[in-house]
């Protein structure tokens, strides 16, 4: 359990940082972020820059207070500050978050195999078609199990840095590719071209009210980076397996560097992919299908096919393994109570019936995960990773307000019962209230974008402030 739960806390930060960039990226970057070019233009940029101001925070507040307290599950720090239910709170929400997370990003994946790759071989609608979307499913979900349920942590390390490097290596090679379809002689002319696409445009500062404002989107990077990456379990659990907390924030900080280049090549590849399609005149009648459709059926060589497909399949599996590894490790630890470092003096019989319990875990998350890519498959009509930042807003701003109320608010041993109590209600409540001041700021022609997260973490803060401010007054009285 130690193993599956922290490597045994013996990872390389550089290979972990390496991996960490295909488990944040996923397929729904490798796909989604090029395909938002046309309409979004380089505006996610502001954004990408905001997450370098949540990863110091990650960096200098987050990493030294989990390493302090040697923690494998991060949200026994709100049992520790608040109260049980506080913690099994802030566990469900990264079960809801990780969960739907994984589902998103796999749903993608599918949704492009099933309709671009085996589209030649039968009917992609209809009973058969989606028939074989669920097979396709089930046997991504199927192989991802094999190689995770047994290594955990200490497996991912490494597959996720290999994943990662077929990942980066096609978009690479798609942008060599498009961009000498377009008369192109030498790479250094690449930048130029991009910027002749009149889609570069990064800064967004002259309505507020518009989702691409730069204040909004680049506060909401920062508030995504915090919650997404430093109170998310899945990315948590890589750094803290790493053997110390300097190699830990060295690991974060190289992460933090290589994805602003990453970034950027995955939106120049949009803008170039644009300029093909529309100089060949192809229609793309969904922007997550654009990457897709100019790689396998525009006629730009076998080699861009091949490697679309190894990077789509890298991408999808290195963000799936790592969410079902944590995903199991939440569910042992948080609500099932296995202890990740052991049975007194072995134990034999309590290790195996700890085995077994974990694996019986793994296999009903994994289960779980191929259910939300149906439902989603039923429902979904939007680029997906809009999707994924708009339920994100909803399920880790909770966890946002959580853990800031616990790490600046002075424990209150008078009234943590009390609040510990109220905490599920406010958790749920506040996403809640974040959805109604949605719908009205989009009724007055505002709207908050990604700055939803933050909005929903303040209102579980408040939540939290008003509960204690309440049973202090009440104790005052008596």
């Amino acid at each position: 359990m130690a193993d599956f739960a922290l490597g045994g806390r013996r990872s390389p930060w550089y290979v972990v940082a390496f991996g960490m960039i295909g488990t944040s990226l996923s397929g729904v970057t490798f796909i989604s972020v090029p395909g938002w070019v046309e309409a979004q233009e380089f505006a996610y940029m502001q954004m990408v820059l905001g997450y370098l101001a949540g990863y110091f925070v990650i960096i200098t507040v987050l990493l030294p207070l989990y390493y302090r307290l040697r923690l494998t599950s991060i949200y026994s720090f709100l049992g520790d500050r608040i109260g049980t239910r506080a913690y099994k709170t802030g566990a469900a929400f990264f079960l809801l978050s990780r969960t739907l997370g994984a589902a998103f990003r796999l749903f993608l994946v599918a949704l492009v195999f099933h309709e671009v790759v085996l589209a030649p071989y039968g009917p992609t609608g209809g009973f058969w078609g989606e028939l074989r979307f669920a097979g396709l499913v089930a046997l991504t979900l199927a192989l991802i199990w094999v190689y995770t349920h047994r290594g955990g942590i200490a497996t991912l390390v490494w597959t996720d840095a290999l994943q990662t490097f077929f990942m980066l290596g096609a978009v690479a090679l798609a942008v060599v590719s498009v961009a000498q379809s377009l008369d192109v002689q030498s790479l250094w002319e690449i930048p130029d071209l991009v910027h002749s696409s009149g889609m570069t445009r990064w800064r967004f500062f002259d309505d507020f009210g518009d989702a691409r404002n730069g204040v909004k989107m680049f506060v909401a990077g920062a508030f995504v980076a915090v919650a997404m990456t430093g109170l998310d379990q899945d990315m948590m659990q890589k750094n803290l397996s790493c053997r110390s907390l300097r190699e830990a924030q060295l690991n974060m900080a190289s992460f933090a560097i290589v994805l602003v280049a990453v970034n950027v090549l995955f939106l120049s590849l949009g803008a170039l992919l644009y300029m093909y399609a529309e100089a060949q005149g192809l229609n793309i009648e969904r922007a997550d299908l654009l990457f897709p459709t100019v790689a396998l059926q525009s006629g730009l060589g076998l080699a861009l096919g091949l490697s679309f497909i190894l990077g789509l399949v890298a991408a999808a599996y290195s963000s799936a393994d790592s969410a079902l590894t944590a995903l199991t490790t939440s569910v042992c630890v948080d609500f099932l109570g296995l202890s990740p470092e052991g049975h007194p003096e072995g134990e034999p019989e309590g290790e195996q019936i700890d085995k077994k319990r974990r694996n019986r875990v793994h296999l009903l998350v994994t289960a779980a995960v191929a259910i939300a890519i149906l439902i989603f498959r039923a429902v979904n009509d939007q680029s997906v990773i809009q999707t994924l930042f708009t339920v994100a807003s909803y399920t880790y701003g909770p966890l946002l307000g959580l853990f800031a109320w616990s790490l600046w608010s002075a424990k209150d041993s008078d009234s943590s019962s009390q609040l510990d109590r109220a905490t599920p209600w406010i958790a749920v409540s506040a996403p809640l209230a974040g959805y109604f001041i949605q719908s009205a700021a989009l009724a007055h022609g505002f709207d908050f974008g990604f700055a939803l997260l933050p909005v929903n973490g303040l209102l579980t803060w408040c939540g939290l402030w008003i509960a204690s401010r309440w049973r202090k007054t009440g104790l005052e009285a008596r």
